[in-house]
């Protein structure tokens, strides 16, 4: 919509405008995949962390606590914990990896049992990230030099898992706004199942549990552009309680 030049004022909409700068750095943020081994200043964390502190929240009830770690040992040992747990499901679940009658019942295996049951979890994106990695073709973490944790207080009102989510969301913008780059890491999720890091970062101590994890550091390559994404149908209701809704493709 705009060129990396034009930004529009904040505060105002104009038919045609470009993008202001909070809508350029929604729309230009990509996931970062691979990092600089540069550290990143503490008072910068702060900074981005600051954003996450002012995200809304049911009640403002503000459902989490935020764990920075910054030891590039400690954050190599969660690469190598994670890894070992997903060889280890991958053993019973990992049906592509193997050959004859071992592929047959861990495929059924997979599909029957564990995608059933856990059906956000397993399915096609992630199953297929947990092959890699159990194959030592990827790496969870990314290299990165500074790995934040959110943990989710379960205190939290109606749905705190939403709130964390928001919190989540203005880490990786407030990043983005400042030369960081992000990426999501629900796979971290890998590290409750050792009773190590359970009680390092105190992971299963109420009230909290593990909410999310978020990579950050300065990119090694430039990643910020648009790209296409899905058009989405969207139901409009103008009328009144007996009128139909206007259906607009929402993208195109």
């Amino acid at each position: 919509m705009s060129s990396p030049e034009e930004v529009s004022p904040l505060g105002i909409y104009k038919e045609g405008m470009p993008w202001n700068p909070v809508e350029k750095v929604i729309m230009e943020r990509r996931s970062v995949r691979r990092f600089k081994k540069e550290p990143l200043p503490d008072n910068l964390i702060r900074r981005i962390l600051e954003a996450a502190r002012f995200a809304p929240s049911t009640g403002n009830g503000q459902p989490w606590k935020f764990i920075v770690v910054k030891n590039p040992e400690i954050i190599a040992e969660m690469e190598r914990d994670a890894a070992r747990i997903t060889k280890f499901f991958m053993f019973f679940y990992g049906y592509t990896m193997f050959k004859g009658l071992r592929r047959i019942l861990s495929k059924w295996m997979a599909n029957f049992s564990v995608m059933r049951l856990y059906s956000n979890e397993f399915c096609a994106p992630p199953f297929f990230a947990m092959t890699q990695a159990a194959e030592d073709q990827t790496v969870y973490f990314q290299g990165a030099p500074v790995v934040i944790i959110i943990l989710q207080d379960k205190r939290g009102v109606s749905n705190p898992s939403i709130d964390v989510g928001i919190a989540g969301e203005h880490i990786v913008l407030a990043a983005h706004s400042l030369g960081v780059g992000t990426c999501w890491l629900g796979f971290a999720r890998l590290l409750t199942y050792y009773p190590k890091w359970r009680k390092k970062f105190g992971l299963g101590k109420y009230p909290y549990r593990f909410g999310n994890c978020i990579c950050l550091g300065y990119p090694a390559y430039k990643a910020d552009k648009e790209v296409p994404r899905e058009v989405q149908i969207v139901e409009w209701h103008e009328g009144g309680m007996k009128d139909a809704p206007r259906y607009e493709r929402q993208g195109e």
